[in-house]
């Protein structure tokens, strides 16, 4: 079955109800594609839309076709065709089409289709038909008009005259000069940046404007002295700061959990200068913590005045809300800033050359790690890219980038807004959203440009690769790359890199290390074994515990295991009977301290492997008899002996039947509570645990079954159809609390951990599925608990909240996540333990979201939303950010936001502590601002684990496994990077401070891990409606 928002796109328009919009609303406006478009249109389009899926390699539309329906894309990519002659034969791809993506618009006025659009893999798009899409135009063409109509033609030598003229008008001087320099060079593909001295914009935005002068008035109300006439080589400048003062000031108004360093300052301050609220006295320098002088906006250009009394109060009022908004914009405005500084050439004259620090290479290079375009790069590349990148913007919707028919100069990835992609004589084809890229064909073909770019919205913002840039790289990629060939293929391609980059960057004569690219799994545990054993290794060379972290996926055990034992009694055929025995001594040597290191870092999970164990035994025993004549293999030997005591120990130990895990409910609070209230620290969940659960019929009626964790679906129909006695062709099913049934596969494994959280399993056979129906207990709790809730601790709360997430998280294996991403299918291992904390994370925000619904009085409404902020609040006080994302997000639920009046009694306090948490939570910029935050977390935290898997998706799909026969160990090192981030935040124990010894810690223990939820959306938007009839 299918998702509930997809059902509702289903019906037909006059058949959605007011609560079948709001689902669909809820699920839309996270779209890229819709970002900018105004609610209330967003409400028709969710209203006209219907949904659509297709299968890799699927033609939408073909080139000249009349068009029928617009289009956006929710998921997936298709790739765009054009032939200049009509002929699909020799149709040629112009650009992709991602994530956000819109397209269509030539249904306005019949024309045909400019393009052939063919989907590259899965996708799912949102379709309006072409006489609603009509009807859309017609009542918003005011809202619509540069959204989605086709651009405008290119603009005229003219139109670039005027704008430059009115800039002139804007500055002065030699300011003037220079600002019309950058400005009449528009349009022209190539273009310089422009001085990161001089704003990116004609006029400041109005909330720019705003904080502007909220700071400008707090400053003259609090520190008036910093505002005055300064003196510098004989010349009087009026008015104006001093750029490290400024941040002394910024640094003392902001609490440190707002502004951790002066550089962010100095970001906060650029923000400003970027769109012209603060100027360089003489319109020279960038903001910088330095003794260089600067003027809010309004004394620069003589219209000073004094704060009122009414200007005073707004600004002690709203300064900490303007902190928070700076805060937000300053990474990226010191990231712009350093790529518009210019690396080695002199682009302005005059000027004492600026050049990018190691620093700031390292901040561009963190950067484009998110960048999808790039995602497929080398960290050589990514590394070289940093430091010729250049920063390009343009103001004004309508400009030309460049002309179909053009030589290519650069290659463009689209930092912010989007361009049309327009071909003579047909139109707009396709647009280009932000994270996309355009322009690198014609760089590789060296072939003019296919098609013209035309900017679509204002202040469009580029980074740009030039050609002799682009071609550069690729010569110093490929000298830099060493290619090992066994029988005339490629068996191992090592990267040469300098160890300490800092030196490299400044010049200094440094050491060079080779980095593996990719390589047989044979080859590489060869490179593996002959040169990170044995010496001692930079802790910056991450090889080893990256090829142990991730050789599941291209080496498992029962490969890996053999090859280390030929590995170990390999001999040397040629040479003296020295090196011969040297030669034999190192192999040994190395493969028994790979073991060792192996043993480390999988944890449990090497001890639990049947393949290994039997290997330990075989390698022990060689060992043993090689260690009565090679007395050196005596330590080896006694690091192999723990590894087998250690497994022998747990054999021992454990009892004759695997532990019993009841998974009938997910918080399974009998098994971790014990009489005395304490809960005894979990155990992972193991293969071989056996698990106990019902399966239910169609009537209703279950039986009991009692079945190892890694027990596959058709084991569980087979018992369960003997136990009940039904017919043949039976399939396991999920009934969820929404009605939705999904139909489990034979092949699939620990059927119980993915279930949704009040999702329950029924036997049915294939034809009678649809009779099924949800239990009356699956649609969750009838009544709230702010009985007893509210008299809780909310700290205690929070502490038991983190308790039990720690747990959690501290059984999760980091193999899991491997399984999780690449599927366990092709591993047949489960991921139960990662599937629980998962689903803790739903289980909490659903639990927020359930209690304001099931609470009808708007009072106690209040009480409870106040509560909930404050245990998010502790939440992240504790460095529990998994449990803190999960209650912001349940009070960010459409169900819950929509509650207006219970909003509006809350206190002015909690809503500032709210917006703070949004402003944590932002997912701009892949979610820089919780990332900035985090690394400045020390061990132990709880991350946001949905972060991480989403970090780990993108690695797995911006890149391929294997390429030309070899394994893209590239991939393996941006997997393991994120696994490292794991282990980071779980290498210290958690040691925290309980609260206040309270008289119902054992209540609420058991309250926090037994929470009774509503997962039903639906029924949650329903209820909420009641509690709050749409106004």
């Amino acid at each position: 079955m299918v998702a509930e928002w997809i059902v509702c796109l289903d019906k037909r328009p006059y058949d959605r109800s007011g609560e079948d919009l709001d689902i669909i609303y809820s699920r839309l406006k996270g779209v890229k594609a819709f970002e900018k478009f105004h609610p209330s249109l967003m409400r028709q389009i969710c209203y006209y839309g219907y949904y659509e899926d297709l299968e890799a390699g699927v033609t939408l539309y073909r080139q000249g076709n009349i068009g029928t329906n617009w289009y956006a894309v929710l998921s997936g990519a298709l790739e765009v065709y054009f032939s200049e002659t009509g002929n699909q034969k020799e149709s040629m791809s112009i650009c992709n089409l991602g994530v956000g993506t819109a397209f269509g618009e030539s249904v306005l006025d019949d024309s045909p289709r400019n393009a052939t659009v063919v989907t590259c893999e899965y996708s799912e798009l949102l379709r309006i038909e072409q006489k609603d899409f009509k009807i859309l135009w017609e009542r918003n063409k005011q809202l619509m008009e540069g959204l989605l109509t086709p651009c405008p033609l290119p603009i005229s030598i003219s139109d670039l005259s005027a704008d430059g003229d009115a800039t002139i008008q804007w500055l002065s001087g030699q300011n003037a000069t220079r600002m019309n320099q950058s400005t009449s060079r528009k349009g022209k593909e190539g273009a310089d940046p422009i001085h990161p001295a001089l704003p990116l914009v004609q006029t400041p935005s109005d909330k720019l404007a705003r904080a502007g002068s909220i700071l400008r008035t707090a400053i003259l109300t609090r520190s008036p002295q910093l505002i005055r006439d300064r003196k510098l080589h004989l010349r009087t400048y009026r008015r104006c700061l001093v750029g490290s003062e400024m941040v002394d000031w910024l640094m003392q108004q902001s609490p440190m959990s707002l502004v951790h360093s002066r550089t962010q300052a100095v970001g906060m301050w650029q923000a400003l200068l970027e769109e012209g609220v603060v100027v360089h006295v003489c319109w020279e320098h960038p903001f910088r913590d330095r003794d260089l002088f600067y003027r809010f906006r309004e004394d620069d250009e003589g219209n000073s005045t004094i704060p009122t009394n009414e200007d005073k109060r707004e600004a002690d009022e709203t300064i900490q809300e303007v902190l928070v908004m700076l805060v937000q914009m300053g990474p990226d405005a010191m990231m712009r800033m350093i790529l518009r500084t210019p690396t080695s050439l002199r682009v302005w004259q005059h000027e004492d050359p600026l050049e990018r620090s190691p620093d700031d290479l390292e901040i561009i290079y963190e950067e484009l790690l998110h960048i999808k375009a790039l995602a497929h790069l080398s960290t050589m590349v990514k590394r070289e890219l940093a430091s010729v990148l250049v920063f390009e913007s343009h103001p004004t919707a309508g400009t030309v980038l460049f002309n179909q028919g053009d030589d290519g100069k650069s290659w463009y990835i689209i930092l912010h807004g989007s361009v049309n992609v327009e071909i003579y004589g047909k139109g707009v084809v396709c647009t280009l959203h932000e994270g996309d890229d355009f322009g690198k064909l014609a760089l590789v073909n060296d072939s003019p440009r296919a098609a013209s770019i035309i900017l679509r919205e204002d202040n469009c913002q580029f980074l740009r690769v030039d050609k002799d840039d682009f071609n550069r790289i690729l010569r110093d990629v490929e000298a830099n790359t060493v290619r090992l060939k066994e029988h005339g293929r490629d068996v191992l391609v090592l990267e040469k890199i300098p160890t300490n980059r800092l030196k490299a960057a400044e010049g200094k004569p440094t050491h060079y290390k080779y980095s593996v690219m990719a390589g047989t799994p044979e080859k590489m545990l060869e490179h593996l074994l002959e040169t990170r054993i044995d010496s001692h290794q930079d802790e910056t060379d991450t090889f080893l515990e990256d090829f142990l972290l991730t050789h599941i996926v291209f080496m498992p055990s029962n490969q890996l295991c053999p090859a280390l034992m030929e590995h170990y009694h390999s001999l040397m055929l040629l040479g003296t009977e020295q090196e011969k025995h040297d030669y034999m001594m190192n192999n040994k040597q190395r493969v028994l301290r790979l073991v060792w290191h192996w043993s480390v870092v999988a944890g449990h999970a090497f001890k639990e492997d049947a393949t290994i164990m039997a290997f330990l035994e075989t390698l022990y025993s060689a060992v043993e008899d090689d260690s009565k004549t090679y007395h050196l293999l005596l330590e080896e030997l006694s690091n192999v002996e723990r590894i087998v005591q250690f497994r022998d120990s747990n054999v021992k130990a454990s009892p004759s039947r695997s532990k019993t895990r009841h998974f009938m409910n997910c918080n399974q609070s009998n098994e971790y509570c014990t009489s005395e209230g304490r809960a005894p620290m979990r155990k992972p969940i193991k293969a071989s645990d056996e698990n106990i659960f019902k399966v239910y019929c169609a009537d209703h009626t279950y039986t009991t079954v009692r079945v190892p964790m890694d027990a596959s679906c058709s084991h569980v129909v087979h018992l369960a159809s003997d136990k009940l006695c039904v017919g043949n062709d039976l399939v396991l099913c999920e009934v969820k609390s929404t009605g939705e049934r999904i139909v489990l596969k034979d092949s699939d494994i620990c059927v119980t951990s993915n279930l949704s959280l009040n999702g329950k399993l029924f036997i049915s056979s294939r034809d009678h599925i649809d009779a099924l129906v949800p239990l009356p207990e699956q649609a969750g709790p009838k009544t709230n608990s702010i009985v007893t809730f509210e008299l809780m601790s909310s700290k205690e709360v929070a502490f038991q909240l983190t308790l039990f997430d720690w747990e959690l998280f501290n059984c999760i294996h980091e193999y899991e996540l491997v399984y999780h991403i690449f599927g366990r299918h092709r591993f047949g291992r489960i991921t139960a333990n990662l599937d629980m904390f998962i689903r803790r994370f739903n289980e909490v925000q659903f639990w927020v979201v359930s209690e304001m619904c099931l609470t009808a009085s708007v009072n106690k409404r209040v009480i409870l939303l106040k509560k909930f902020i404050k245990i998010a609040a502790y939440c992240k006080d504790y460095q529990n950010m998994h449990s803190f994302f999960a209650i912001v997000m349940g009070l960010s639920n459409i169900a819950v936001s929509r509650l207006s009046q219970t909003w509006e009694k809350l206190p002015s306090k909690f809503k500032k502590m709210y917006a703070d948490f949004e402003t944590t939570m932002d997912p701009s910029r892949n979610h820089r601002v919780y990332r900035l935050a985090v690394a400045k977390l020390e061990s132990p935290l709880i991350p946001f684990m949905p972060l991480l898997i989403k970090d780990m998706t993108f690695a797995h799909e911006g890149n391929k496994t294997f390429f030309d026969g070899l394994i893209n160990f590239e991939k393996m090192h941006l997997i393991s990077s994120t696994i490292r981030v794991i282990k980071y935040c779980r290498s210290e124990p958690f040691i925290c401070e309980a609260p206040q010894p309270a008289k119902n810690v054992m209540e609420i223990q058991q309250f926090i891990r037994s929470l009774k939820v509503i997962d039903n959306q639906r029924i949650l938007t329903q209820m909420s409606h009641k509690l709050e009839p749409r106004r």
